[in-house]
């Protein structure tokens, strides 16, 4: 047998390729690296500054969207303390002076509070809310059996109309049928 290391002693170790003629050095890979985190910190921040610029675009909206409503409230609000203020002066003028003036008096609170409602943000009229119901209780209360009262005539209304609209219909499909079988005594 022949002996492989005889004559140049041990074999020589292979070493791995080396870094020259177009492979990068660890050090270009770690530059490339430091590049591409640079990059990714950069789309990032991007990306957070333009979701940042889209909430805020869109809280304004909310904000004036809402500014609107309670523009709209107030001006329903004030309304009504029209309608409690001419009431509360035809029941003067009548034969209860005593309920009018009140009925009036409680028009011109509503009246007020409509006009500190406008242009204040929703928390702010809740806020209103609550203390013109600890100020002024009984308005508070003679407020909300109107709506209560309007509510239930709205839904009154409502199903009235729906009764009505049924039962018109009920006797066009009787004629209807009428009329296909030869009439009602031609059975």
């Amino acid at each position: 047998m022949s002996n492989e290391f005889s004559e140049g002693g041990a074999a020589p170790l292979r070493q791995p390729p080396s870094h020259d003629g177009g492979s990068n050095p660890p050090t270009t890979n770690q530059a490339q690296l430091g590049d591409l985190k640079e990059k990714v910190a950069e789309d990032l921040s991007a990306a957070r500054d333009t979701i940042k610029e889209g909430a805020e675009t869109a809280v304004v909206k909310v904000k004036e969207a809402v500014s609107e409503q309670t523009n709209f409230a107030a001006r329903q609000v004030g309304g009504i303390a029209s309608a409690l203020e001419k009431v509360g002066s035809e029941l003067e003028s009548s034969n209860q002076p005593e309920v009018g003036r009140y009925t009036r008096q409680i028009g011109n609170s509503v009246q007020s509070f409509a006009k500190q409602m406008e242009g204040r943000d929703l928390g702010e009229v809740a806020t209103m809310a609550e203390d013109f119901g600890r100020k002024q209780p009984l308005a508070f209360l003679g407020i909300a059996a109107l709506a209560g009262l309007a509510a239930s005539r709205f839904l009154t209304a409502s199903a009235n109309r729906s009764t009505s609209a049924s039962s018109r219909r009920a006797p066009q499909a009787t004629q209807e049928s009428s009329l296909k079988s030869g009439g009602p005594a031609n059975g």
